[in-house]
C-alpha cells in the first residue's frame, strides 16, 4: 500500500509539473504586452520598456518560468500587472471563499444523494422509487446557474427569507456568513446531487443483483439491512469516481455561481483579471485550479486503498 501511494505521489507530481508547463505556455503565446495592457494605449515606450523590466518580461522565457513556479512553491506568486499589488494574499483570500463554496456544496449533495440514491435503488419497481428518479433526471437536466436565479427568485425576492447576493466572512458575522451561503451551496448541490444520485442508484442495483446479498437476503435481512451491512463498500468504488469528478465539476460551476451571487472567490478572480488582461493573475488562478483537481484525484485514489482491501493486498 505504501509503494502504491508513493507511486500515485509520483504522478501527482508529475503531472503539476507539465501542467504547470502548459498553463506557462498557453499564457506566453498569447497575442499582446501586458506592460503596454497595464499602462494603457497612451503610455510612452519608455514607460512600457520599465514595466516589462521591472516584471522580468523581457527576459528569456526559461527563466521567468523558473521564477514563476519557485513563487508559487515558496507561496510568492509575485505582484499584479494591472495593479502592482502582492498576488500572494488576495489570492489566498480567494481560494478559502470558494473552499467554502464547494465543500459546503459537496457535503449538502452526498447527504442527499447517498440516502435517496439507495432509496430509488432498494425501490426501483415501486412508485416511490420511480418518482425520485423522474426527479432526479429532472435536476440533471437543470443548469447550476438557472437553479440559482430560481432560487433567488423565491427565497430572497418574493420571500424574502435569505440575501441574493454578497459574501461577509465568517470571522466577521457568523449568522450572516451563514444566510449568504445557503443559496449558492444549494444552487450547486442540488445539480450535483441529482447526478450522484443516479451514480448511486446504479452502484447499489449492481450490487443487489450479486449473490452475496441474495444469501444474506435468504438469512432473513431486509434489503436496506442487507445493503448497509455488506453491499455498501462495495457500492462506493465507482460512486467514489464519480465524487472526484464531480468535485471537478462543482469548481467549474463555481465560477458561473460565484458571478450569479457576486461571490468573492476564485472564479471572479479569474474573470475579472481576464478581462483587465492581468496575465500573471490568470496563470496562478488556473495554475490552483489545476492543483486542485489533480489533487482530488489523488484523494480518489487513496480512498481507493481504504475502501477496497483487494487494492491493498495487490499492492503489497
Amino acid at each position: 500500500m505504501a509503494l502504491r501511494l508513493l507511486i500515485r505521489a509520483g504522478i501527482l507530481l508529475a503531472s503539476v509539473a507539465v501542467s504547470s508547463v502548459l498553463v506557462f505556455a498557453f499564457m506566453a503565446v498569447i497575442p499582446g504586452d501586458p506592460a503596454r495592457v497595464a499602462l494603457g494605449v497612451n503610455a510612452s515606450e519608455a514607460a512600457v520598456t520599465q514595466l516589462r523590466e521591472e516584471f522580468g518580461l523581457n527576459r528569456p522565457l526559461l527563466e521567468q518560468y523558473l521564477e514563476w513556479i519557485g513563487g508559487l512553491v515558496t507561496f510568492d506568486p509575485g505582484l499584479s500587472y494591472v495593479t502592482r499589488s502582492e498576488i500572494g494574499p488576495l489570492l489566498a483570500d480567494r481560494v478559502m471563499v470558494t473552499l467554502w463554496l464547494v465543500g459546503t456544496a459537496m457535503i449538502v449533495a452526498l447527504l442527499v444523494a447517498l440516502p435517496v440514491g439507495a432509496v430509488m435503488a432498494v425501490r426501483h419497481r415501486q412508485l416511490s422509487g420511480l418518482t425520485l428518479s423522474a426527479l432526479s433526471q429532472v435536476g440533471v437536466a437543470i443548469p447550476a446557474f438557472l437553479a440559482g436565479i430560481l432560487l433567488i427568485a423565491l427565497f430572497a425576492v418574493w420571500l424574502g427569507w435569505l440575501p441574493a447576493n454578497g459574501w461577509t466572512a465568517p470571522v466577521v458575522d457568523p449568522v450572516m456568513f451563514v444566510k449568504q451561503l445557503i443559496l449558492p451551496a444549494t444552487s450547486l448541490a442540488l445539480v450535483q446531487s441529482a447526478v450522484l444520485t443516479r451514480y448511486v442508484r446504479s452502484a447499489i442495483l449492481e450490487v443487489l443483483r450479486e449473490d452475496y446479498l441474495r444469501t444474506a437476503r435468504a438469512k432473513g435481512l431486509k434489503p436496506m439491512q442487507a445493503l448497509v451491512r455488506h453491499g455498501l463498500r462495495n457500492a462506493a468504488v465507482p460512486v467514489v469516481t464519480v465524487l472526484g469528478l464531480q468535485l471537478s465539476t462543482l469548481l467549474v460551476g463555481a465560477v458561473v455561481i460565484e458571478r450569479v451571487f457576486v461571490i468573492p472567490g476564485l472564479g471572479s478572480l479569474l474573470l475579472d483579471s481576464v478581462s483587465q488582461r492581468d496575465l500573471i493573475m490568470v496563470q496562478d488562478v488556473v495554475m490552483v485550479l489545476v492543483v486542485a483537481v489533480l489533487a482530488m484525484n489523488f484523494l480518489v485514489d487513496v480512498l481507493y486503498l481504504i475502501i477496497d482491501p483487494r487494492l491493498r493486498a495487490g499492492a503489497r
